[in-house]
């Protein structure tokens, strides 16, 4: 049993220490980050009623939450990033910015 604990406990830590680095918004796991001036994720962002009003922005798209807890299940195989504004459900996350897991 404590060898399990040990393991789970080691394979927390990448999560951890990026959790704690994420101290703006939510550490989460995206399928693709963009710009907010890019073609598709404006006509995205119009469609949800979202005004960014000139600023350029990193917008995650299809995003899920990374959490410590279960680190064996929260693995992201696509874009980590933390974000600023993630209130959108998983269809975007705005003002991300990349970080190492």
């Amino acid at each position: 049993m404590f060898a399990r604990v040990a393991v789970a406990s080691v394979l927390a830590l990448p999560l951890l220490a990026a959790a704690q680095s994420c101290n703006t918004g939510s550490l989460n796991c995206c399928q693709s980050v963009k710009s907010s001036d890019d073609a598709s994720v404006a006509a995205l962002l119009g469609v949800l009623g979202v005004v960014l009003d000139g600023v350029t922005a990193q917008v995650g798209l299809g995003c899920s939450p990374i959490s410590v807890v279960g680190a064996g299940q929260s693995s992201c195989s696509a874009k980590p990033v933390c974000c600023e504004n993630n209130s959108f459900g998983s269809a975007v996350a705005i003002g991300c910015a990349p970080v190492e897991l």
